[in-house]
C-alpha cells in the first residue's frame, strides 16, 4: 500500500503541474514585418519609426508622444508595396563627421542597412513611409 502512494502520488502532482502552465497556442501571433525604417539624430534630436507588417498595418512612434496602430488604405499599401519592387538595401555606411546628420535605417527581407545619404531606391521608399508617419502620427 505504501508503495502505490510513493508511485501515484507524484505522478499526480507532475499531471497537475502540467495541466496548469497555459498553452503554446493560445500567444498571440507573431506579425511578419514587410518593412522598418527608423530615423534618428540631427539637431532636432528625430528618433521616428514606422513599422510596416504584411497586414498593411502600422505601428509609428516617435521621440515624444505615444506609439499609435493604423491600418493603411489600399491604395497606400500598392503604392508603397511599387517602391519596395525596386528597393536595393545594399550595404552600411559609416557615420560622416559631423554631428547634424539624420541616420537612416531600413530593413527589407530580411535585409538591414544604415545610410546617412538616401541612395536612389531608398528615397521613394522614405518620403512614402515619412507621409504615413506624418498623415497617421497626432500626439493625443
Amino acid at each position: 500500500m505504501n508503495l502505490w502512494r510513493i508511485v501515484l502520488l507524484p505522478l499526480l502532482a507532475l499531471t497537475l503541474a502540467v495541466s496548469m502552465t497555459p498553452a503554446q497556442a493560445e500567444a498571440a501571433p507573431r506579425k511578419r514585418i514587410l518593412v522598418d525604417l527608423r530615423e534618428q539624430g540631427g539637431f532636432a534630436g528625430l528618433d521616428n519609426r514606422v513599422i510596416v507588417y504584411a497586414s498593411g498595418c502600422v505601428r509609428l512612434s516617435r521621440r515624444t508622444g505615444p506609439t499609435v496602430d493604423k491600418c493603411l488604405t489600399a491604395k497606400e499599401r500598392r503604392t508603397l508595396r511599387g517602391y519596395l519592387k525596386h528597393l536595393k538595401v545594399g550595404r552600411s555606411e559609416t557615420a560622416p563627421p559631423g554631428a547634424d546628420f539624420i541616420k537612416y535605417s531600413l530593413a527589407y527581407k530580411g535585409r538591414r542597412a544604415t545610410r546617412y545619404m538616401l541612395p536612389g531606391t531608398w528615397q521613394p521608399v522614405v518620403r512614402e513611409l515619412e507621409k504615413i508617419l506624418d498623415k497617421y502620427w497626432a500626439p493625443d
